[in-house]
This record gives C-alpha cells, sequence and structure tokens, in this order.
C-alpha cells in the first residue's frame, strides 16, 4: 500500500486505536505516528503493568504528551513469560477498549519487534483474530514492521513495509523525550538507543 493511501485513514474524524502489550511500546513504535497526526482521537490499550507504581503513572504522562487517552490492564508480565490463553488476552483488549469501532487499529507484529517477546506476538495475534472474526470495527489493521537480524542489532523498521515514514527531528526528539524523560529509559538503555527515527507498518484492509 502506497504511503498516502495508508495515512488518508488518519484524519480529522479518525477513532485509531493502539493496542500493546507495554506501556512505552505505543511510544517506541508508533509515538511519531499519534504525534504527527494530532487531529485524530488516539485510544491507546496496553495490556500490562496496570498495578506497576513505576511504569503506571509513566504511561498516563506519556499519553499526555502525545496527546491520546487510554488505560492499562494487567496481563502476567513476568520475566518467565508463560503462555497466555488468546481468548483470555482477547476479552482484555474487549474489556479495555473503549468501542469496538474504529478506523484505524494499531498492534504488533506477528515476529514482535525484536527477538523475541512472546506478550507482543500474543497481542498482535489476539487483536487480529478479533478484527477477523469483526469482534473489532475497523476499515485498517497496522502491524509494527520492525526486525533485528535475529538479535543481531537494534530493533529498526522493515525497509520494504507497506508504510515507512522518517520522522522530521522535531517530533523524533519529541518522542525520545518521552522514552528518556517521562518514561526514564537511560540514554545507554535499549529502549533510548532502539528509538527508531523510522516507523514502519504493515497494512492491511478488508475487502
Amino acid at each position: 500500500m502506497k504511503n498516502s493511501r495508508a495515512i488518508s485513514y488518519i484524519n480529522q474524524s479518525s477513532k485509531c486505536a493502539v493496542i500493546v502489550a507495554h506501556p512505552d511500546d505505543e511510544t517506541l513504535w508508533a509515538g511519531g505516528t499519534i504525534l504527527m497526526h494530532p487531529e485524530a482521537d488516539w485510544k491507546v490499550i496496553t495490556l500490562c503493568r496496570a498495578n506497576d507504581p513505576d511504569r503506571s503513572p509513566k504511561f498516563y504522562k506519556a499519553l499526555e504528551e502525545l496527546g491520546a487517552t487510554g488505560v492499562m490492564g494487567d496481563l502476567d508480565d513476568e520475566p518467565q513469560q508463560q503462555p497466555q490463553d488468546s481468548r483470555h488476552i482477547q476479552e482484555l483488549i474487549t474489556k479495555l477498549l473503549p468501542s469496538d469501532i474504529f478506523n484505524l487499529v494499531i498492534t504488533h507484529g506477528i515476529r514482535s519487534e525484536y527477538t523475541h517477546h512472546r506478550r507482543h506476538e500474543e497481542t498482535g495475534e489476539a487483536v487480529m483474530s478479533l478484527w477477523l472474526r469483526e469482534k473489532i470495527s475497523a476499515k485498517q489493521v497496522w502491524r509494527f514492521a520492525y526486525e533485528d537480524g535475529n538479535g543481531n542489532y537494534l530493533p529498526r523498521a522493515v525497509n520494504d513495509a507497506d508504510l515507512n515514514t522518517r520522522l522530521n527531528d522535531v517530533i523524533w526528539k519529541k518522542k525520545y523525550h518521552i522514552i528518556t524523560n517521562i518514561y526514564g529509559f537511560a540514554p545507554d538503555s535499549f529502549e533510548a538507543r532502539t528509538t527508531p527515527r523510522r516507523e514502519a507498518f504493515w497494512c492491511f484492509g478488508k475487502p
């Protein structure tokens, strides 16, 4: 899909949802897109860390900077990353979403954004299942398009993704500010070093 055609789904009357596993995913992988389109109504749903006394308040401060609103779930996010039942994740998404009708839904890629994160993959799969079964109504679903060469380098935008946008310096600095000054990641952290200057998505639409 051409960039201009994909971006046409974001306009002044658009209702857009970003559904991610963790607070900070919305900023890392789609923050520039949100910031470039303040005219849209952005809702951000994160499935983990609602009861995290550190990350939870930072998430809501980040949403203020992004010009979005949102809500958090408390899906298990222990380091062991035990598989979660897909039906449970889908039920959590539908519970957290303020509506089931959107112009655009953005979520994780099928192979995560780096090697590898089970919760990212489970979230993306659950969103796609809900959409294909019409439990979520959206004209388009975009999935993050990033890769890390099987862990050989930091995540970066996939060159031949359907939508690939280079952020200008102003937008990228705002995004980096959210990651480092609001979420509090150190400049040498994985998150700060990763913060993409290009945002890329695989775009899916129903006939």
